[in-house]
Parts: C-alpha cells; sequence; structure tokens
C-alpha cells in the first residue's frame, strides 16, 4: 500500500461541484492499493499516517505527528500512484490491485481512521475527482508498507 503524504495548510475534494470531503491544517494523503496489500497492510499505512513526524515543533524541527497538532486527515483514492513506469512512456496499471480489493481496503483504511483520529475525510473512491489543497512548505513523503 501507498500513501502520498502531503502536508497542507487546507485541501478539499469536488466530485461534479460538490465538496465531498475537506479540512484545514493536516494532511492529504493520496493512497494506493496494490494486488498482495491486506488489512495488515491498512493497518501500518495510518499507523505511519498518524504518527510520522512532518509538523514543526517550536523550534521549526518536524518532530510532531498528526495526531500531536491534532490536524485533520484526508485520504483520496488514486490507483495511478501504483503504476509501474520503470519502462516506457505510457505507464502500465498491472501493479494496481483490481477495482474491488482497491475499494475494500481504502474503505477499510478509512474506517479506522474515524475511529481512531477526531477528523477524517475523503474522496469518493473510483469517481472522478478534483483535489484542491494549499501544501504547507511544501511537505510531501511516499510512505508504503
Amino acid at each position: 500500500m501507498k500513501g502520498l503524504l502531503q502536508r497542507v495548510r487546507g485541501a478539499r475534494v469536488e466530485v461534479a461541484g460538490e465538496v465531498v470531503g475537506a479540512v484545514d491544517q493536516g494532511l492529504l494523503v493520496l493512497v494506493a492499493v496494490e494486488p498482495d496489500d491486506t488489512r495488515a497492510s491498512a493497518d501500518k499505512l495510518l499507523n505511519k499516517l498518524l504518527n510520522y513526524r512532518v509538523f514543526s515543533d517550536a523550534e521549526g524541527k518536524m518532530n510532531l505527528s498528526l495526531a500531536d497538532v491534532g490536524g485533520g486527515l484526508l485520504l483520496v483514492s488514486q490507483f495511478t500512484l501504483a503504476a509501474d513506469t520503470k519502462s516506457g512512456l505510457r505507464p502500465s496499471f498491472s501493479t494496481a490491485a483490481p477495482p474491488a480489493l482497491g475499494e475494500e481496503l481504502f474503505d477499510y483504511l478509512l474506517s479506522k481512521a474515524k475511529q481512531v483520529h477526531g477528523i477524517v475525510a475523503s474522496g469518493r473512491f473510483g469517481a472522478d475527482m478534483q483535489v484542491h489543497l494549499v501544501n504547507d512548505g511544501p511537505v510531501t513523503f511516499l510512505l508504503q508498507t
């Protein structure tokens, strides 16, 4: 499972002109599910998302996590993040999970996040989404399980 974490001052996801998920300060995470991923992969990714230290402390060092700052978590499914781009000029999606598995594990990740973190929002799985964000820093990390 991959999560492209972006520290944001604010982010929102729209589907057909309607805002379906939004957060203020926090993390926007683009999530890709791969064929061998399991619920354990989702649990591991969620633990990293909540505890990865990407927010500045009083001295300006990245020592605080999303849990520490109480920021929002916006999860957006993005199968293209799992693409194989090693050769040629066209991505191959053979490394992405089938849609049914992708949706199952994304929904599981979202459900678990809502159980353990205060502010959680999401895009809509499989929809054509417009993602708006103000990247803070910019700070972006690719997390893999």
